[in-house]
């Protein structure tokens, strides 16, 4: 009986080594950079033009309970993530926001709640609610500050390579068709399709645009999205375009939505909406080509009303291109029933076609025009875009059961946006704030100057102004200008016709089973990783007790199909300590 007491506490002791988190020390920052900006902060708000228009923060918000309940109740739902969800991910999902740094999440957070008349700082995002974080490392192998073509063949395919190169691994030079020959990486929707699974990809650029394009194609170069788009050298070498490959090469992806119609068309085609020419030089189309593919029920459509009109119980293929280039900001689109649709829309239509196979399904779905609107220095475009990335997000949280379905939202990459000032609680993100310093040492150009900036791009603007024989250069003054129009361009410190991405680590957010992997900081490929090993594909199918492509029924979340490395090291443990007790007897 004491010998046993004797292994359980020892047991115990074992466990709760296991599973308790180290303080971590302290930060020392050098005192000569520790500024009291109290001075300032309260200046500031005194001269602040919008202050009589502050948020008050509420009775409860003032009261430490408020923020005491608040945390218990953050702490037990961490304690109830220890019973951690070992399943076989039946399912999928993977939500990439292009260009969606930290700072593009906060930022929309707050947008998303003052759209919904809050202050905004206090709002949850369905990203946010995921339970598992960690960061990631996005630099390319060639590369500091990445490019969206290298991190998507890193966490769709699982190996980091050069900037530019789509779906090969670090062997293959930019650009250099041969050199890609014998050196393509397989991306996790071969490995879901070979294991029976069904897939899928939802884009707000072109489908044929870099994230998209990692999941099917192996191309040294991202832009040879249509033929036209090849080198003499590539042709030379038999490489084929990513459109082709996508139709001709690809594996039989199910779903497939997003724009860019003109790299499927011939030159002699007319887009019907704009009139605009197809971009083939070799007189193909491949989207009829892609319908004369099919054997199953398949449906192509182009525009919002026909793509409403689609059954998914009586539809296993479907492809939409509602655009010829990539599709509209959310900021751009109308009230129009014939508009073309949400990424939220795309999303739950792609869920609807896939669940049906009970193998279940892997889906990609890009939020890419976030991207588009950093790069243009237009914020509103990119925010907005990102809210609408978050409904996306929600509409897969209420379709799937975290059971047995893995939900993955992360970015390729940041951009250089700042969020930055003193601005008050609830000040409209897209506002102006005039910071005045409260120490005669500083300068201040007594302009205004939004909360949202850009390190570099198009927004750079000086202004040179005579007054006598002084002649002085300052910044544009904003004050009458609507700074939360959608065509406003964020003033930046570098003046360059497009904004750069930005180097530094991007989160990632993720529920259902293996979710917990996800931990720390890790590389990027990492992620693709995560996902197949979670999935139980490629590399990773003995892991699973279960046969890949044995079909389950709808909803088996499948629990006993996997053997955990965290239950397996329990029991080592528990062994030897069993072992030593046994000897002492």
């Amino acid at each position: 009986m004491a010998t046993t007491r004797t292994v359980t506490r020892l047991f115990l002791l074992v466990a709760f080594t296991g599973t308790t988190f180290a303080k971590p020390a302290a930060d020392r920052d050098d005192e000569s950079y520790d500024v009291d900006h109290s001075g300032q902060l309260w200046q500031t708000r005194a001269r602040r033009a919008h202050a009589q228009s502050r948020t008050v923060p509420t009775d409860q918000e003032r009261t430490p309970d408020y923020w005491t309940n608040m945390a218990r109740a953050s702490i037990d739902e961490a304690l109830r993530l220890q019973t951690l969800n070992t399943n076989v991910a039946k399912n999928v999902v993977l939500f990439l926001g292009d260009g969606m740094g930290v700072s593009t999440v906060t930022t929309a957070r707050i947008l998303k709640g003052q759209k919904a008349g809050n202050p905004g700082e206090e709002t949850v995002l369905a990203m946010d609610s995921l339970p598992y974080t960690a960061m990631s490392k996005t630099y390319n192998i060639d590369a500091q500050v990445p490019d969206s073509a290298g991190t998507a063949t890193a966490f769709l395919c699982g190996v980091k390579a050069e900037a530019g190169v789509i779906g090969v691994d670090g062997r293959t030079r930019y650009g250099n068709c041969s050199s890609s020959k014998g050196h393509e990486a397989e991306s996790i929707i071969v490995h879901a399709e070979r294991a029976g699974k069904s897939t899928g990809i939802v884009t707000t650029a072109r489908v044929t645009h870099a994230t998209p394009a990692a999941a099917y194609a192996h191309s040294a170069a991202r832009g040879w999205e249509a033929d036209s788009d090849l080198t003499a050298e590539a042709r030379e070498n038999n490489c084929t375009d990513i459109a082709y490959q996508l139709v001709e090469e690809a594996p039989d992806i199910e779903v497939i939505l997003g724009g860019g119609s003109r790299m499927f068309k011939p030159r002699s085609w007319a887009d019907p909406e704009t009139g605009g020419s197809g971009d083939r030089n070799d007189g193909v189309d491949l989207v009829q080509r892609w319908q004369d593919r099919k054997t199953g029920r398949s449906r192509y459509v182009w525009n919002g009303t026909d793509f409403r009109d689609v059954d998914p119980e009586s539809t296993d293929y479907l492809l939409g291109l509602f655009e010829r280039s990539h599709m509209k900001y959310t900021a751009d689109r109308t009230d129009d029933p014939a508009e073309e649709p949400t990424i939220a829309d795309m999303t739950r239509k792609a869920i609807e076609i896939l669940r049906k196979n009970d193998n279940g399904f892997f889906l990609l779905v890009e939020g890419g025009r976030i991207d588009h609107g950093h790069h243009a220095s237009k914020a509103v475009k990119a925010l907005e875009d990102t809210v609408a990335f978050d409904d996306a997000v929600q509409v897969a949280k209420d379709m799937l059961d975290t059971s047995d379905s893995l939900v993955v939202v992360t970015a390729d990459h940041s951009h250089t946006l700042t969020f930055a000032g003193y601005p008050d609680r609830g000040h409209p993100i897209f506002g102006q704030n005039v910071y005045t310093s409260s120490t005669p040492d500083n300068t201040w150009d007594e302009l205004p100057y939004t909360t949202l900036l850009y390190g570099n791009g198009p927004g750079y603007a000086l202004v040179e102004t005579t007054n006598g024989n002084d002649t002085q250069v300052t910044r544009q003054n904003i004050t009458d200008v609507d700074t939360a129009d959608k065509e406003y361009e964020q003033q930046s410190a570098a003046p360059l016709r497009s904004e750069t991405h930005g180097g530094e680590d991007v989160i990632i957010m993720a529920d259902g089973p293996m979710a917990h992997l996800f931990h720390g900081v890790q590389e990027q490929h990492y992620i693709a990783h995560v996902m197949m090993y979670a999935a139980c594909l490629g590399e990773y199918t003995e892991h699973c007790d279960k046969p890949i492509g044995t079909p389950k029924p709808v909803g088996d979340a499948g629990p006993a199909a996997r053997g955990s490395y965290y239950t397996v090291a329990l029991t080592t443990v528990l062994s030897g300590l069993l072992m030593m007790a046994a000897t002492r007897l």
